[in-house]
Order: C-alpha cells, then sequence, then structure tokens
C-alpha cells in the first residue's frame, strides 16, 4: 500500500474512534460488564480458530529467526488464553470509576461543587510482540469508558486481528458500533507516524515494549504520551536489615522473572553488614545462575563478583545479571538511586523505622517499598485488576495504570437558581 494510502487509512480510523467513542461516554457499568464477560466466553469458543492464525504467526516468526524468548511472547498457548478469559472476568468484577462524583462540597454562594470521573476518550496503544496485550488494553479502556486503537508489533499481526474480532463480534451483538476498538490493520510503520500526528483525535499514546521504542514514539508524536523508558530496580540493605529476610527478598525480586520491568537490577549493600551478607547473598544468588557485576570493595569480600563496567551502573539487564555496590550510608544510597535509578521500583530492607520513612519520603520512584520485592509493583499485586502500563512519568499518572488511570476528572456544579454576585 502506498504511504498516501496509508495515511488516509489511519486518519479515518482515528477519527472513526473518536466519532464512535461517545457512545462510551453514558455507557452502564452492566453493559461493559456484560461485554467484557461474553467477550471471555467468546475466546474460549474461538480458541481453534485464534490459535491457527497464531500459529501463522509463530511460523513467520521462526522463519525469521525470531529467538525462543520473543517467541515465548507470541505464542497463544491454552494457558496464555486461560490468563486473558480469566482477566476479562477480573475486570468485570472491579467496580466503574465513571461518573463518580467526589469531594462534593457546598460554596458559600450556594452552589455545591464536585468533581465526576469521566474517561480520557481515545487511548492509542502501540506495543511489541505479546498479543495478550490486546485484550488486555481493550478490557481496560471499555471498563473505563475509553475508545482504543491498537498497533501491535509487525510479528503478531494475524493473531490481534483474531483477538480484535471475538471482541467486534460481541459488540456487533449488541449493536455496539466496533470502531471503539480497533487494530491497525498494516505492518507498514509509516502507520505509526500518521497515529501520532492525530492529535485532534487521540488523548493519549502508552507505547509499551523496549527503551528504543518508546523513546522514538515520544520524539514523534503530538500527543502526550505516558512513558516507561526502562525499570531499572534496586534494593538497599540498610545496616539494620534482617539479612535472612533481606536474602530472600533480593533472590525473589531477582530471579522470580528476570525479564521483568520490576526484576532487581542493582544491589547497594551498607559497609558495616557487608562483609557478613554479602558473601551469604552472593552464593545464594550463584546458585540460582546470576551473574554479579560489583565494585571493587564488593570484589573482595566475594569471588564470585566480577568488576563492573562504567556503564553497568543504572543498566536494565532484563536477564540474570545485577549489579552490586557497597555504600557507606543510607545518604550514599539515596545518592546512587537518585542518580542511576529510572523511577520504576525501589525497595530498603531494614528494621530501622526512621531510615525506611527517610527512604519513603525521600525516593522518587513510582513505587517504593519497605522490606518487600520490587516484583510487587504490579497492576495486579496492587489490586487494580488489568493494568494497561507502569507509568514512569508523573502526568497524569505515577506507577502501574488500572481503571481510574485511565480516566480524568472534570468540574460538576449543582445549582438552584445562584448567581454570581
Amino acid at each position: 500500500m502506498k504511504t498516501a494510502d496509508i495515511s488516509t487509512q489511519i486518519i479515518s480510523m482515528a477519527q472513526r474512534t473518536k466519532q464512535a467513542s461517545r457512545v462510551l461516554r453514558s455507557m452502564s457499568a452492566e453493559l461493559k460488564n456484560t461485554l467484557l464477560l461474553e467477550t471471555a466466553e467468546a475466546l474460549l469458543a474461538g480458541r481453534e480458530m485464534i490459535q491457527q492464525e497464531n500459529n501463522l504467526d509463530m511460523a513467520a516468526a521462526q522463519e525469521r529467526g525470531m529467538g525462543s524468548a520473543m517467541l515465548s511472547r507470541l505464542h497463544l498457548s491454552d494457558a496464555v488464553i486461560q490468563e486473558m478469559v480469566t482477566g476479562l472476568r477480573e475486570v468485570a468484577t472491579l467496580s466503574d470509576p465513571v461518573g463518580e462524583i467526589e469531594n462534593l462540597r457546598r460554596r458559600p454562594s450556594g452552589i455545591l461543587v464536585g468533581r465526576m470521573r469521566i474517561p480520557l476518550g481515545v487511548i492509542c496503544m502501540i506495543y511489541e510482540s505479546r498479543p495478550n496485550v490486546t485484550i488486555d488494553a481493550a478490557a481496560l479502556c471499555l471498563k473505563s469508558g475509553n475508545a482504543v486503537i491498537l498497533r501491535g508489533g509487525s510479528e503478531a499481526l494475524r493473531s490481534n486481528l483474531a483477538l480484535a474480532a471475538v471482541f467486534h463480534e460481541v459488540l456487533k451483538r449488541h449493536r455496539i458500533n466496533p470502531d471503539i476498538i480497533q487494530v491497525v490493520p498494516t505492518t507498514d510503520r509509516s502507520a505509526i507516524d500518521v497515529l501520532l500526528q492525530q492529535e485532534e483525535s487521540i488523548d493519549l499514546v502508552i507505547p509499551r515494549g523496549g527503551e528504543g521504542l518508546i523513546r522514538a514514539v515520544t520524539a514523534k508524536s503530538r500527543i502526550p504520551v505516558l512513558k516507561h523508558y526502562k525499570g531499572v530496580c534496586h534494593a538497599y540493605i540498610d545496616v539494620n536489615a534482617d539479612m535472612e529476610m533481606a536474602q530472600g527478598i533480593v533472590l525473589n525480586a531477582k530471579i522470580q522473572r528476570p525479564s521483568a520491568c520490576n526484576a532487581l537490577e542493582g544491589m547497594l549493600v551498607h559497609q558495616a553488614i557487608a562483609g557478613e551478607f554479602l558473601p551469604r547473598a552472593a552464593m545464594a544468588l550463584h546458585r540460582e545462575g546470576v551473574r554479579l557485576l560489583g565494585c571493587v570493595r564488593s570484589q573482595e569480600i566475594s569471588t564470585l563478583i566480577e568488576a563492573a563496567e562504567e556503564e553497568d551502573w543504572g543498566r536494565e539487564f532484563l536477564d540474570l545479571t545485577m549489579v552490586v555496590r557497597i555504600v557507606d550510608s543510607l545518604d550514599e544510597a539515596l545518592e546512587y538511586i537518585e542518580c542511576h535509578g529510572s523511577r520504576h521500583t525501589e525497595t530498603i530492607l531494614t528494621r530501622s523505622y526512621a531510615n525506611s520513612q527517610r527512604f519513603l519520603q525521600e525516593v522518587d520512584a513510582s513505587a517504593v517499598m519497605i522490606n518487600a520485592s520490587t516484583r510487587f509493583n504490579d497492576g495486579g499485586q496492587f489490586g487494580l485488576g488489568m493494568e494497561i502500563g507502569i507509568s514512569t512519568s508523573k502526568l497524569h499518572a505515577y506507577g502501574p495504570m488500572g481503571l481510574n488511570e485511565l480516566t480524568t476528572r472534570k468540574f460538576v456544579v449543582l445549582g438552584n437558581g445562584e448567581v454570581r454576585a
């Protein structure tokens, strides 16, 4: 397809989605929940068709030499389809935030002023590899009253179109315009460039993938972008830490799912306990296949720690590799995190109330934890149901984005004939 034709197609898609989004503003929670539950059943009924399309994507990806990790993310196994079904059912049980009026108060003039939760409007999701994001994003956007344009990776196009088709059948059954959930039907990258210019039709762009994708989207977009460049998460083992607890948390945070953005990438150890803690922790991590890169002082304590290069500090490894650094104080740990963290997740392991409270107040991250694994920074673990992503920027959300984070608030005024003096 020619670039001009693609541009026309994408502009039309964005405009149709904007027009269709109006029906969602007043859609009842009951109807939203019915749509989600029926889509869950339709996924199960359409599993064979979905997996046939996914198998074609898998075969093409293997032919192109895609790595095993990416192939695993692309595969719509029975277990992954069941996870999508479970997610849809969970979102259906969540309270609908749309229409809630908060902080209603009477002013001296007599008017009542409050703030009502409303949808953002049209959200554009740009993501890589994982076709299950198609269902996750569509479900959360529907429940929060937003229309959505989905642009998945070229390697998952057939899978994404098949999943959207299941949703569309349910919408048509209820005579609802299927344009509220759209998948970009072309793999041409120029489609993304056109999408990112549609500020009159699209209200928010959410890129979900590697740092390169997110930076490229941010550089080109005229539309506000929810950013999450990378997850460089640290654990600070304080002088007052319970060493056994700290070791267990570090192990979980690093090895439970090392490719996740909330996995541990760095360990900061107070010098007063490093001699006792590091050899034990290094041995436990080594047994799990973790490669440790550390500062000179940490290497002197454990022969299992290799020398870190300058570029390793603040690096997102996304595998069984992490850095180790000995610090002389909480102040030094805070300074290191300020310099090398990514505002994603940071945890302090300590028995000191004062130190834990300083850490909570002074660390700038979307989730700050005391004596807990960084792996808990997740919408499901925080009780949000599904999440559409984790924001490490502060406008307009910070941390996992669930239903509330996909809404904004407008002022509402309730009067009884009042006029301004």
